[in-house]
């Protein structure tokens, strides 16, 4: 086997999964490093224990999932269950996958690529980035207290407590429904509550009928609309705590509100993330500043990523895939028109893209 492999994977996720496996098709020297001690690390890390896994397409997308082990089951398994799948399917594979490797850059080296992760560096000719989108956004409070959780660890952890979910998407909601089975399943009285600083909430069908069920069931759920983060603070017995607003109304010239105080250790905080594009700037990819209504779709302020048809990057030999360049990116044809991309953040778009990258790769 060469020293130089023919493609180094980033992430062993539903993309790098998909792209390892069709590289072993076309008998390809790919290795996949993973920052974690398993594949689907990020899955597991952000999906609430229990939540059932979706076979999930994109609106107006007849495409199959390219990589049949890799789609969930129509039987709605839990995230255990299904990794669980992945991994012996993927076992029976003999993929090259190593564990522990934390990415830190890759740069041109004479004809070929270098990565360098904390253990070591590998040489190749082709790199897929495929690391998804899991950077958290600030909650953007003043005050000293700092730790907010990010992700829920255990269901059983906020027995007898009142805690507090914020967000609006599918994700809190999630987590709001998991913590209150187990609050129910453990007879607590002690309501979980859910804020979120708009006054409607965004979930989708599969999510808001797994959230209306808990609430048929007896679930304590108290919603909190229009809820903001203010203050965080360190009390008078040095506990870190949030404070809210939840409700305001004017009383002559005086704003009055209502708060609530939670510690921050009771505290989930799931209001998006944002792609790595710290990373994409520390290895010199080219990106769009979404600044004073440049963009039409990505956000303001977002630096989204110029790709070409093939999910190449600026940069010879370097792709990004899948969650990394969601929710949007800028693709570039061959006569160098830009047009802005949406991208869904869905196992099944992470997949498809790692197997349409391969392919290009394969084809040289």
């Amino acid at each position: 086997m060469s020293d130089i492999h023919d493609l180094i994977i980033i992430g062993a996720g539903p993309g790098g999964l998909a792209a390892a496996t069709q590289a072993k098709k076309h008998g390809l020297d790919a290795v996949v490093l993973e920052k974690g001690g398993k594949i689907f690390q990020g899955i597991i890390d952000s999906y609430p224990r229990g939540k059932k896994v979706y076979p999930t397409v994109p609106k107006k997308s007849a495409e199959p999932f390219l990589v049949d082990y890799l789609k969930p089951s129509d039987e709605k398994l839990s995230v255990e269950e299904y990794v669980a799948q992945v991994e012996g399917e993927a076992g029976k594979l003999d993929l090259d996958i190593r564990f522990g490797e934390e990415f830190e850059t890759v740069k041109e080296n004479g004809n070929h690529l270098r990565v360098k992760t904390k253990k070591g560096r590998y040489d190749t000719r082709n790199v897929i980035l495929a690391f998804g989108s899991n950077i958290p956004n600030d909650l953007g409070i003043y005050g000293e207290a700092k730790t907010v959780a990010r992700r829920l660890e255990s269901p059983e952890d906020y027995i007898g407590v009142h805690c507090l979910v914020i967000g609006g998407g599918n994700t809190a909601a999630d987590v709001v429904a998991s913590i209150s089975k187990a609050k129910r399943a453990a007879d607590d009285s002690t309501p979980v509550y859910w804020a979120h600083r708009r006054e409607s909430f965004s979930v989708d069908k599969d999510v808001a009928r797994d959230l209306g069920e808990e609430i048929l069931l007896g679930g304590q759920i108290k919603v909190l609309q229009g809820a903001i983060p203010r203050i965080g603070e360190v009390d008078e017995d040095g506990m870190e705590r949030l404070i809210i607003r939840a409700h305001g109304w004017p009383w002559g010239e005086v704003l009055v509100t209502q708060g609530y105080s939670f510690p921050m250790k009771d505290v989930i905080a799931l209001i998006g993330t944002h792609g790595p594009e710290p990373i994409f700037k520390g290895l010199g990819l080219d990106q769009i500043s979404c600044i004073g209504g440049v963009c039409k779709i990505g956000k303001e302020g977002s630096m989204p990523l110029i790709l070409d048809g093939h999910f190449q990057t600026t940069k010879k030999g370097i792709y990004a895939i899948g969650g990394s360049i969601c929710p949007v990116y800028v693709m570039r044809d061959g006569d160098g028109k830009m047009t802005e991309t949406r991208h869904s953040n869905l196992i099944h778009t992470a997949v498809n893209d790692g197997v349409k990258t391969v392919e290009k790769i394969a084809m040289g």
